[in-house]
Order: structure tokens, then sequence, then C-alpha cells
């Protein structure tokens, strides 16, 4: 963490006395003796962990396609085509570079930290966003993003579609084995400025648990799958 947090002590010895608590000196995590979120989905492959996402995509109105990195550019190309093509806006990934994936042939605007809020005005009028998944959750279909400098979380909220590349190494069978990726992380100078989960496009079932998808966010999501990376 950086920069200087002051009257921390204070802050917190005020809080402990109004709820007639002495401070705790150290916190410190249970121990359990039953964990059933370490057991669930464990057993099952990667191919089996595929299938469970594809299963519930038909849930949150998502479709995912499987590609080998050799024709992911082509797939890519199809589904932008599918979406309308127009503007794109990508984060400034490495990853692209790696799957030989050439933005250059769409009209595309890659997220450039230096130039502000210039990014966030880009990507409210972009029809395509496109980011990578850094842990994929086959339980629920949600891709986990990592948010920093050239990643910008506007890229997956704002235009009008979504498109997650998704390797299939980072695939786990739910939250937990995130949970224990990011604890990991935690004391990591690189940790993410931010840490967004994506469940397909926007939704609500606020109004008598009827679904509505495409409220107030992408109203189409395509997760690739790419299965040799």
């Amino acid at each position: 963490m950086t920069g200087t947090i002051y009257n921390k002590e204070r802050f917190l010895k005020n809080i402990s006395q109004n709820l007639s608590r002495p401070m705790p000196a150290q916190v410190t995590k249970p121990a359990w003796q039953f964990r059933p979120q370490d057991k669930t989905l464990a057993d099952l492959s990667q191919d089996e962990l595929v299938e469970v996402m594809k299963q519930h995509s038909i849930a949150i109105h998502t479709d995912i396609i499987e590609t080998r990195s050799i024709e992911v550019n082509e797939v890519l190309a199809r589904v932008i085509a599918t979406y309308g093509g127009g503007e794109v806006i990508a984060w400034n990934d490495p990853r692209f570079d790696e799957l030989n994936i050439d933005l250059k042939k769409y009209d595309t605007f890659i997220w450039d930290e230096t130039k502000g809020a210039e990014n966030i005005e880009v990507a409210e009028r972009a029809n395509i966003g496109i980011t990578f998944s850094d842990v994929t959750l086959a339980e629920s279909a949600t891709v986990v993003l990592y948010a920093d400098k050239g990643k910008g979380r506007s890229v997956s909220l704002l235009p009008a579609t979504y498109i997650a590349i998704i390797p299939k190494s980072t695939i786990v069978p739910r939250f937990t084995q995130a949970a224990e990726q990011i604890d990991q992380r935690n004391n990591d100078a690189d940790f993410p400025t931010c840490i967004n989960l994506i469940t397909g496009p926007s939704n609500s079932a606020d109004i008598e648990m009827k679904l509505v998808v495409g409220v107030h966010g992408p109203i189409k999501a395509t997760y690739i799958i790419v299965e040799d990376y």
C-alpha cells in the first residue's frame, strides 16, 4: 500500500470503545472443521469444467466459443462482425501479442492511462469492449478481471457489447479458488487496482424476480475459450 494512513489507531480505538469491546491485538483466520467449498466441483477435469460453464452460460444469456490459438483471429473477427463492427476498445495487454491477435484491422482504441478521461469517453461510445479473463469461474460462468494500468474497468462495462478472451488454463471450479489466488497476491507490489467479476451481459431481476438483460451495461456478451493457451 502506498501513501500514509493518519489517525488509524485513534479511529479504531473510538469504534471499539463505542462497541464496548477491547481493541483486537491480531485478527486470526478461523480454522474451520468443515470446508465444503473446497470440494465443490474440485474433482472435475478442465474439459468438464468447460462443460459446466457452457451449461450455466445458457442461464446468463452468454455465448461460448471454443477455439485454438491458431484460429482465434478468425473467431474474433466473426464475433465482431456479428456484433455489427464499429468502434472497439481493448485493454493494453501483452496477451494480445502472445496470441498474435491483430486488433489493428478494426477501429480499435487501446486503453492508455496517460489519456485520462478520454479512455472513458471512448468506452462510452464504443460498440465492443475486449478484455482477457485472469481467472474464470466454471460454476457461475464468471470472468474475473484484474484492472490496472492499461486495463481499465470501463472496457467491460460501458460498450454496448463485450468479448472476454479466456485462456483455458484460467478456468477454476468456483470463487473459492479465485479468492485463494487473490489472497496469495495480497502483498504483491502489482496487486490489481480493482477486481471485477463479470457474469455475462448486464442484467437485473429486481422487479418480481423476472430477469431483464442489458439494463446497465453490455447488452450482449461472448466468451472465447482458447484451449491451448
